[in-house]
């Protein structure tokens, strides 16, 4: 979906329409979730601090989350989805996979498919979907973030080579800051230029990712679209108003922490016997410990110990204060029951 968030608050508030929004919340600590298009041509961006994003655009107006309004409005997206087909792969809350090879309608072409769709959702929601149509999920990925807003790209098979030689390295899947700024390193600006590095050269330098980048700028990923989705982990954190750095204080917020992570467990129904702590510090560089036991983590007994046990293991003080506490639960056991998701090929997305 297009700004996602921002769009559902723009739609639902005339008043916001046209103007620079982010979503998020309006304090010190505060992050934007989403940024309206108005704002993101000052340079406001998702996973920003909303003090930075106030700096780049001094009319931004900061609008709280509404998520359960956001879950209501995907749930109405998905509902189009499967009047089309129910293999349905979502990667968010405002994006997901479709394989529409044999739709529900019978419609011969994709990009109808997707065409359909996009009016559909808009006729229900007034919210517009950028969609990517093509033969693997690396393209259509590619091709969804290609002509937003509103926007529709199709990648043929017989131009996808081309199409990739074309692409700038930072739009491959994949590819974040610092594996761009390696690749930048050696010599690898677009697709052509990444086509060009041996398998070998590639995995030496990236591991087992360096196969993957290999296929994608061959238009090679045979990835199908996976409708049964096993929950991995479940947590939370919390963002701290102010750094914090006694021991009491700590454990405190590590309780609170512990008990929100209770309720989440709880109500998703998952069992995982790995308790991992992430701490944040005023510096923004985080650490993560872990411990793994032979039973199910559910209860405060269990889970509030080993919280302790891992902080102990971590160094912080008044030189080093923390800014966010984090705890998850992971390595499922193997009776949990599989949450089930839907998917597709076309990919719509923020």
């Amino acid at each position: 979906m297009d700004q996602f968030f921002a769009a559902v608050e723009q739609r639902d508030n005339p008043e916001l329409r046209g103007k620079p929004i982010a979503v998020g919340y309006d304090g010190e600590r505060g992050v934007v979730s989403t940024a309206s298009y108005e704002a993101r041509r000052y340079g406001v961006h998702s996973a920003q601090s909303i003090q930075v994003a106030k700096r780049l655009c001094s009319e931004l107006i900061i609008v709280p989350s509404h998520f359960s309004k956001y879950k209501e409005v995907s749930h109405e997206i998905h509902e189009v989805f499967h009047l089309y087909t129910d293999i349905v792969e979502p990667l968010s809350i405002d994006e997901a996979f479709l394989d529409v090879t044999k739709n529900k309608k019978g419609i011969d072409l994709a990009v109808d498919v997707a065409r359909e769709i996009k009016a559909e959702i808009f006729r229900r929601t007034q919210l517009t979907a950028s969609a990517g149509v093509s033969y693997c999920k690396f393209l259509a990925k590619v091709g969804s973030d290609w002509r937003k807003p509103d926007g529709l790209c199709t990648i043929h098979p017989d131009r996808a080579l081309d199409f990739i030689a074309h692409l700038p390295i930072e739009k491959f899947w994949g590819v974040g800051g610092k594996t761009a700024a390696r690749m930048h390193q050696m010599g690898i600006f677009n697709g052509e230029q990444l086509r060009a590095c041996s398998l070998q050269h590639l995995t030496e330098v990236f591991g087992k990712v360096g196969s993957v980048f290999y296929d994608f700028a061959r238009g090679i990923d045979e990835r199908p679209v996976v409708t049964d989705y096993e929950r991995k982990s479940v947590g939370t954190e919390h963002t701290f108003e102010m750094d914090i750095w006694k021991k009491s204080a700590v454990v405190i917020e590590l309780y609170h922490t512990m008990v929100e992570l209770l309720a989440r467990l709880e109500k998703s129904d998952f069992n995982g016997r790995t308790l991992t702590l992430k701490v944040k510090f005023y510096n923004f560089t985080q650490i993560t410990r872990s411990v793994t036991v032979d039973y199910n983590l559910r209860k405060k007994d269990d889970i509030l110990p080993l919280a302790k046990q891992l902080l102990n293991e971590i160094d912080f003080g008044r030189d080093k204060p923390i800014r966010l506490i984090g705890l998850s639960v992971s390595n499922p056991s193997v009776d949990n029951d599989a949450n089930r998701w839907e998917e597709m090929w076309i990919e719509f997305a923020d």
